[in-house]
């Protein structure tokens, strides 16, 4: 068992398998692993955002304890909302190029909500940041979506790569941006007995 895990939990696992999260756990510098929750990611019909996001958070989380019930386990998931319709991952390069395209030129929410659940332990937050998109022409879309940063990836775009150029103002945590609100974990993990520089 790891020091920083101060003999509360058999181990620190990211309930995802997202590239861009395990880069933002990778940086902190904690041991961990990345296991995919292989959840359903359906949520009722007419769910506010906010919630929708948080439930998914929660079923991922709890989905990789109930396999790993010693450990301390860390839930994530993002959904972006424009106009008050909600914009997930882009199922191909059409939908992604559909959902950019609904974006071009506008002001869109992307809700990121985190859930850290262990043995008697269990804290959900969820991270909101606005995000103005430049009137983007159709070649602008079809590049983008060349790139293949759209894939896995709520609103087709990603905000540490290629995706930069695509945002005239962003307002929030860019780490939440990217998938993971990396202050927030931090005060959770500290909540949660961990010790960060064991």
């Amino acid at each position: 068992m790891h020091p920083s895990l101060a003999g509360l939990y058999s181990e620190l696992l990211l309930a995802s398998t997202s590239p861009a999260r395990r880069a933002l756990m990778d940086a902190l510098g904690l041991p961990y692993r990345a296991v995919s929750p292989e959840v359903d990611e359906e949520v009722p019909a007419g769910t506010a955002v906010p919630h929708a996001v948080a439930l998914l958070a929660e079923r991922k989380a709890r989905a990789v304890l109930a396999k790993h019930p010693g450990a301390l386990v860390i839930g994530a998931d993002q959904l972006v909302s424009l106009e008050g319709r909600t914009l997930g991952k882009p199922s191909d390069a059409l939908a992604a190029a559909k959902q950019l395209q609904s974006l071009s030129g506008k002001t869109h929410d992307i809700y990121t909500a985190l859930c850290v659940v262990g043995p008697a332990f269990l804290v959900g937050e969820v991270d909101a940041a606005r995000m103005t998109v430049w009137p983007l022409s159709a070649d602008d879309v079809g590049a983008y979506v060349a790139t293949g940063e759209w894939q896995g990836c709520a609103g087709g775009y990603r905000v540490e790569g290629r995706g930069q150029a695509l945002f005239q103002r962003i307002e929030g945590d860019r780490a939440a941006i990217q998938g993971l609100p990396m202050q927030r974990l931090v005060r959770v993990l500290r909540e949660a007995g961990l010790k960060l520089f064991a």
